[in-house]
């Protein structure tokens, strides 16, 4: 049986050759990778045992970070490696719009997964990393705001990217782009205040020159038209880390104490789903609620709860049917109403 490593190596890497075969070469390379992130990797999940074993925390390192660190290259060589070929003239447009969407679904969907693995890392080098891609994804504030606002405040109304009950995605998309940036920007300041570090080494520089000097390739690459693709890439990945978010916390929140506070973050605060290919795929993205109980842990190592909320489908297949509010809301909001309602104490994490 195949060992967790090399499935998650499979399973994320393998949108790369074929996307950039079809920036380079065209035919149906594209649609071979679009229809490996989305049909394949739903009629996979469907079709296997629902269980991905989880690596010991003493086999982690350092092989889990060396991929997502190969992985992130990647993923910065395919962004514009598909700008160059979306601002020229070689394809075909039928072409150029299967490679966006090819694109776009591999670095919001595994190349966020990878790059948020990459944030939560000891190693100033590998956070660094996951620091670029978001950059180069003009979405560089979240290596601020995942860490210090997120991951302190959600499920309450603090944490801009917790959806709440009843709220559709399309409202809640500006809501957390905004929000979250103006709030990890404020816990940023607040951090670099008492730590009293200089302004001009504020991390927001970083994000903000890191972004300049992507689009700056970009337009070295295609002019105008390079610029506008990697816009468009960029934002096209971004709503899919927001749509990420808005699934795995829609209508959950954390019961408020005797004493005014939230309770502590526990399993019930995240949905999680068990599908095989996709976990693989999203590197364990889905089983969320260890992810927030041990943000340190590494991809291989994250488990499943055994008591938690469980999406009915998986996370991709979710995030299809957020789009579409009112199937939203009547596949999950009996399900939220349900785990808000729960005893505390029970499920609550240490």
């Amino acid at each position: 049986m195949m060992t967790p490593l090399p499935l998650f190596a499979a399973a994320a890497a393998m949108p790369l050759p074929l996307i950039a075969a079809a920036a380079l070469w065209g035919g149906p390379w594209a649609g071979l990778a679009v229809l490996y992130i989305t049909l394949l990797a739903f009629v996979l999940d469907e079709a296997v045992a629902r269980t991905l074993p989880a690596l010991p925390d003493a086999e982690e390192f350092p092989v889990a970070d060396g991929l997502s660190a190969l992985l992130a290259s990647g993923h910065l060589g395919l962004l514009f490696l598909s700008v160059a070929a979306l601002s020229g003239d070689a394809l075909e447009p039928v072409e150029k719009a299967l490679l966006f969407s090819a694109t776009g679904l591999c670095l919001g969907q595994i190349g966020n997964a990878n790059a948020h693995e990459l944030i939560h890392r000891g190693s100033r080098g590998l956070r660094g990393l996951g620091v670029a891609v978001y950059s180069a994804l003009l979405f560089g504030h979240h290596a601020s705001a995942h860490p210090l606002v997120h991951h302190v405040h959600v499920a309450t109304l603090r944490d801009p990217n917790s959806a709440r009950p009843g709220e559709s995605y399309w409202r809640f998309l500006p809501r957390a782009w905004i929000g979250s940036f103006r709030a990890g920007l404020r816990a940023e300041t607040a951090r670099r205040t008492r730590a009293g570090k200089p302004a001009w080494r504020h991390p927001y520089i970083l994000y903000s020159g890191g972004a300049l000097a992507a689009l700056g390739l970009s337009a070295l690459i295609g002019g105008w038209g390079g610029i506008a693709a990697h816009i468009a890439l960029a934002g096209f990945a971004s709503s899919q880390l927001l749509l990420s978010d808005y699934v795995q916390h829609y209508g959950l929140q954390r019961a408020t104490g005797p004493d005014g506070k939230p309770e502590p973050v526990g399993p019930q605060h995240s949905w999680n789903a068990p599908h095989p290919l996709t976990s693989a795929m999203l590197l364990n993205a889905p089983r969320h609620s260890d992810h927030h109980a041990h943000p340190r842990r590494a991809y291989p190592a994250l488990t499943l709860p055994e008591r938690g909320p469980m999406l009915p489908r998986s996370l991709p297949v979710m995030a299809c049917i957020a789009l579409w509010p009112g199937a939203w809301r009547r596949l999950m909001d009996r399900r939220a109403a349900r785990w808000r309602a729960r005893p505390v104490s029970p499920l609550t994490a240490a």
